[in-house]
């Protein structure tokens, strides 16, 4: 998986036209059945959440939702809900059209599995 900061599988309606992007940070582990990918997306609700594969790329955006009471008039605001986008290609071993994603706590948790022809098989060897 090379980092290219782009994916595409809709989960959610995209974020409309956005102010500059910030990079979740991520952390990409790999087992013989596939890769899980986390990314820290705090703030980021599901409906806020787009997931999308297009083609080998993977696209991760998603906009955090700062919610300010109705009670409180905001003289001066530094904090603007921030929009995360981060791509990255996937292998042509892993079957993008089989990824299971979840969101907890601010974090994207994403597995995509290996395709059958790229894990690991042990072969049995017959004594004649």
């Amino acid at each position: 998986m090379n980092d290219n900061t782009s994916v595409t599988t809709t989960t959610n309606q995209a974020p409309s036209v956005p102010q500059q992007a910030l990079a979740p940070a991520v952390d990409i582990t790999e087992t013989d059945s596939g890769i899980t990918l986390l990314a820290d997306m705090p703030g980021v609700p599901k409906d806020g959440l787009t997931i999308q594969v297009d083609g080998d790329n993977l696209t991760v955006e998603g906009r955090a939702r700062i919610d300010v009471p109705d009670s409180i008039e905001l003289l001066h605001g530094e904090v603007r809900s921030p929009y995360f986008r981060r791509s990255f290609v996937l292998s042509r071993d892993l079957d993008s059209s089989k990824i299971e994603a979840s969101l907890r706590n601010g974090v994207l948790s994403m597995h995509i599995p290996k395709s059958e022809q790229a894990r690991p098989r042990r072969v049995e060897v017959n004594v004649a």
